[in-house]
């Protein structure tokens, strides 16, 4: 059976992303002092005497807010308390019992599962005593915390551990294919998410950096487990304002460190911007596999809008534009989509599956070396007056497949050269989608076979 869920909740600014964080053992949400930061479903998994629960942290519900971000906020908090086992509620023991924990308290205690009462920021015996008013809420007994420091943290987890059945077996995800989606604000990364997924798993805003942390959904595609990657847009260093926009960076940055294949979403009636290519950069750089995938294909071509096929011709000029801006990512496949439309899904994630294969695949010592013989021999290299002498090559690693050459002299090893021989190797191995690193490394005791 699954691993008992755990939704951590309460109004905006009590604390939640803290617990969470502590639970989790790092630090996954972002924690400000302003309300209102996490606005998604955010999973992670912790252990407890010698137990494994999933916990999910919240935005911030306010019952009577009309804004509709505020509103898919409040949403995701509730389709979070729909999926729980059991329910953390979490309140503000500075602050004291406010209206809107009245409010909240009156919608729990229809829950079908148990829910604790759990009061926040009790740092000191004082507010460790006044956290008696909680009582008022009828929800049974008050825990009183502190996530920053630990206390008071294991009655309630003992509590938790009770209540809960019995965890499930081993993590679901360790062997999943890490899909991170991203790109630049507002390109349609969530909306992609939410077509992927079939529902509404991820808030989707007109305004700009609504997804702030990386959020992790695992789903299975045809027999294959997949953890999908929403992530925030990457924005330009000198925009970067404030430790919330900081701390998004790094959870993106993170997330492309960890996926086997990102997925970069481009808005195709914007065009190719600095910031598409920053994001597909960020990919490159961290030798992830790579899929470009050009969102909102129904606004740029009149047969997608008309309700025909895709017009071959136009995907093929923006293709050609792709590669000639940014060539450093010759090898990553294109897919022309529209997520709302629900155009080409299954091709961006079918083709984000073939790339992460690619990135994963070890071409034998045997064949490796008859490739790089043949190239040496139809077009040798000299430098400086001396010749290149590539004696062997292997591949060491992989996720991206990784070359090592063990040379006469790396230093002879141009980048021109590298280049060829990355393109003799693609020709007979293609590996679209990812990367092939070169290195060289000076021989020394090595059998010099006749490369």
């Amino acid at each position: 059976m699954p691993k008992p869920l755990v939704a951590v909740v309460g109004r905006p600014n009590v604390g939640k992303s803290t617990l969470f964080n502590r639970l989790a053992g790092r630090r996954i949400a972002i924690v400000e002092r302003t309300p209102g930061v996490t606005r998604d479903r955010l999973y992670s998994t912790f252990r407890w005497r010698g137990r494994e629960f999933t916990v999910v942290d919240t935005g911030g519900i306010v019952l009577d807010e009309k804004d509709p971000l505020s509103v898919q906020v409040r949403r995701q908090a509730e389709i979070a308390m729909e999926e729980a086992d059991a329910i953390l509620f979490v309140c503000d023991a500075g602050e004291g019992l406010t209206a809107t924990d009245l409010d909240l308290a009156d919608l729990l205690r229809a829950a079908r599962v148990p829910v604790f009462l759990v009061v926040n920021k009790a740092d000191s015996p004082g507010y460790v005593q006044e956290t008696a008013d909680f009582y008022r809420l009828g929800l049974g007994e008050v825990y009183a915390i502190s996530a920053v420091h630990g206390h008071g943290l294991a009655d309630l987890l003992d509590r938790l551990a009770e209540a809960l059945p019995n965890a499930g077996g081993p993590d679901e995800d360790e062997d999943a294919v890490r899909l991170a989606v991203i790109g630049r604000p507002n390109v349609g990364k969530s909306s992609l998410t939410n077509a992927i997924l079939g529902e509404d798993r991820v808030i989707v805003s007109p305004v700009p950096g609504t997804t702030r942390d990386a959020i992790d959904t695992p789903l299975e595609w045809d027999g294959t487990r997949i953890l999908l990657i929403d992530t925030a847009g990457i924005r330009r260093t000198g925009k970067v304002q404030g430790s919330v926009e900081y701390y998004t960076l790094l959870r993106t940055r993170s997330a492309v460190e960890r996926c086997h294949v990102a997925a970069v979403v481009i808005d195709a009636a914007a065009g190719l911007t600095d910031g598409d290519k920053r994001a597909a950069g960020l990919a490159h750089e961290h030798g992830r596999a790579c899929v470009l995938v050009m969102n909102k294909w129904d606004l740029v071509d009149p047969s997608v809008a008309a309700g025909r096929p895709p017009s071959r011709d136009l995907m093929l000029h923006r293709t050609e534009e792709l590669r000639r801006e940014m060539p450093f990512l010759a090898y990553a496949p294109v897919v022309f989509a529209s997520a709302v439309r629900r155009l080409s899904i299954r091709e961006v994630v079918e083709t984000a599956l073939s790339a992460a294969q690619n990135h994963a695949h070890r071409i034998p010592t045997g064949e490796l070396n008859r490739i790089i013989r043949d190239a040496i021999e139809e077009h040798p290299y000299t430098a400086h007056g001396r010749p290149l002498k590539i004696y062997y090559a292997t591949m060491p690693r992989v996720q991206p497949p990784t070359v090592l050459l063990f040379v006469n002299d790396p230093d002879l090893l141009h980048f021109s050269y590298v280049r060829y021989l990355e393109n003799r190797i693609r020709g007979v191995y293609p590996l679209e989608g990812t990367p092939i690193l070169i290195h060289a490394r000076k021989a020394q005791n090595v059998e010099r076979s006749a490369a």
